[in-house]
């Protein structure tokens, strides 16, 4: 699990060391909300790939080890540590026009636009209705449910009809 303590923890392995990352999935949502709605099992970050390798320096010298999981890519890890902690790392770079390529993708800068808190800490984010929609298309949970449906009542976003 990534409690509030651990999640600015982690955001600020990346911040100390002139690292700049967005927040994703469950954290990224409550970042935007600017509460703590829910257990996180795990943290999503992006950091673009130049900084990629710094930063997963830093997370092994922090005690994380990288774990092999189905959907792990190259650009897609995750790493755990002795606290069971988890991140969920995205690797990522921008083009020549700006926009953010992720695993063959090109979504546009407006992505990683959302600005959001957790506790105090000011955290950059992926934006509510890019959250909402990299919600749709698969099989989701009840945490999912959870998140579109906060997500679309703060932001005035219309719920998508598979969360209806």
């Amino acid at each position: 699990m990534v409690n509030k303590k651990d999640a600015i923890e982690i955001i600020l392995y990346a911040e100390e060391n002139g690292i700049a990352i967005w927040l994703d999935g469950g954290w990224g949502v409550d970042a935007l909300l600017e509460e703590e709605t829910r257990l996180h099992n795990d943290i999503d970050l992006f950091v673009e790939e130049n900084n990629s390798k710094k930063f997963i320096e830093i997370i092994k010298e922090k005690g994380f080890a990288e774990v092999t999981e189905a959907y792990t890519t190259t650009n897609h890890t995750i790493w755990k540590d002795a606290q069971d902690r988890i991140i969920d790392f995205h690797i990522f770079k921008f083009n020549e026009q700006g926009y953010i390529v992720f695993e063959g993708e090109a979504y546009p800068p407006k992505v990683f636009s959302g600005i959001g808190k957790i506790g105090d800490k000011m955290v950059r984010c992926i934006d509510a209705e890019n959250q909402v929609l990299f919600h749709l298309g698969y099989e989701h949970d009840e945490n999912d449910m959870h998140d579109v449906k906060l997500l679309c009542e703060k932001f005035n976003i219309p719920v998508p009809s598979e969360y209806k």
